[in-house]
């Protein structure tokens, strides 16, 4: 049994019609461009991803230093406040305090 001869004889139908041999091959190239398109988009779309995730790490860094900057000037100002027993800036500290600190 020789299948090659019937697959030469089966595509030889088929090939031999030019009409239906340019339309399958504009098909495919619209397939290829459409594929490459795809890709673009999304390695594309990963790079703005990656982009936007590393701004968001460096503006978190950036608030946890802020942040503690600000509790080392409130613990100074209340070790200050100890000494010199300002009513000023008690009242500064104990608005700044969360509740349950100064609760205690």
């Amino acid at each position: 049994m020789d299948i090659c001869r019937r697959f030469a004889k089966f595509t030889g139908l088929f090939m031999k019609n030019d009409s239906l041999t340019s339309f399958l091959n504009l098909v495919l190239a619209g397939l290829v461009i459409l594929c490459v398109l795809f890709g673009v988009l999304s390695i594309w779309q990963v790079h703005r991803q990656r982009s936007d995730q590393s701004v968001v790490e460096i503006q978190r860094l950036n608030f946890q230093v802020a942040s503690m900057r600000a509790q080392s000037l409130l613990n100074d100002t209340i070790q200050y406040n100890a000494t010199a027993k300002s009513p000023e800036l008690a009242q500064i500290i104990q608005s700044v305090q969360p509740a349950t600190t100064a609760a205690k």
